[in-house]
């Protein structure tokens, strides 16, 4: 197939396709709305002091930007000339959607609607897209295989991963980091196709940064769970139950993981405090971290998609 006939019939399902998502979008958002009991937000977020609302919010923003910046790595391996205006939105409106929405609607259609706007090609929109998840789980890897390793998380007897067995996948973690590292130095192959799209293997100075960028936005969302819960924690530990927590929510396939990062952490941490407060403040954390942000990124993404003919970058070839 040559890429004019690939081109005619990308326009010909262009405008089905744009009509599909937006009417799905529309049936997520009504979804999300009823499983939500709007009154016990409020009634949480109200018996919260406004300094620790605001100090929640301000990393909650810090994280959101960090996320976004994952992008701005992807910069290197595609030429078109997108600057951060263009990029920080896009990243910050696909994160607040992947947490909602799953990361289909939010971490992968809602990029390439956004990157597609922006005249960004489907060839390097993957290449960002890829570069971002890297980033995103090298990063847990990292942060995951330093906490579990060092024994600060204690399993629950019965549990089918005991807590020796969590130290070893802590180890195995940081070794496959090392390894990430070490190929990004010396591998002497630095690219493969798989497809018809070409994977190029980055620097050093890049891959840790990648990581670095990555465990930094794990670390501000397991700050943000731990402003909001009981003084008495501490935040090595509810780090550690973050990322436990994240690994049940992908294996789940429940957007926004509903459900599971609250039973993670009352199972983990109820030896610690009161399953209210631990509730509570769980609850309030979804307020500031996943729905405030989300209809925050909805507006974004109006304005975005006003002036995304502004923003469109001059197209190159891929």
């Amino acid at each position: 197939m040559t890429p004019d006939t690939q081109g005619s019939r990308f326009k010909r399902w262009k405008k089905p396709l744009t009509i599909a998502f937006f009417l799905l979008l529309i049936v997520l958002f009504t979804l999300l709305a009823r499983r939500i009991d709007w009154n016990e937000v409020i009634q949480t977020l109200s018996d919260f002091k406004v300094r620790t609302l605001v100090i929640a919010s301000a990393l909650t923003l810090c994280s959101f930007l960090v996320y976004a910046s994952f992008d701005l790595i992807g910069r290197t391996y595609i030429r078109q000339p997108l600057g951060w205006k263009q990029i920080l939105p896009v990243g910050i409106i696909s994160y607040a959607f992947n947490l909602n929405l799953s990361a289909w609607v939010g971490g992968i259609a809602m990029r390439y609607r956004l990157y597609s706007r922006l005249g960004v090609s489907t060839h390097n929109i993957a290449k960002i897209l890829g570069l971002s998840l890297a980033t995103n789980w090298f990063g847990y890897m990292a942060i995951a295989g330093v906490i579990f390793s060092s024994g600060l998380v204690t399993m629950p007897p019965g549990w089918k991963v005991s807590s020796s067995a969590l130290q070893g996948i802590g180890a195995v973690l940081v070794l496959v980091s090392i390894g990430y590292l070490a190929a990004c130095q010396y591998s002497k192959k630095r690219a493969w196709t798989i497809r018809g799209m070409e994977i190029n293997l980055p620097s050093l100075r890049m891959a840790c940064l990648q990581l670095m960028l990555g465990a930094l936005n794990w670390s501000l969302m397991a700050a943000v769970i731990f402003t909001l819960l009981p003084a008495k924690l501490d935040y090595p530990l509810v780090l550690g139950v973050l990322l436990i927590s994240a690994i049940a929510g992908v294996l789940t396939h429940i957007p926004a993981g509903l459900g599971v990062l609250e039973a993670v952490f009352i199972a983990l941490l109820q030896h610690e405090a009161s399953r209210g407060s631990l509730l509570a403040g769980l609850i309030a954390y979804r307020a500031i971290y996943f729905i405030v942000p989300l209809l925050i990124a909805l507006m974004m993404y109006l304005g975005v998609e006003a002036k995304a003919k502004a923003l469109r970058v001059k197209k190159t070839p891929a």
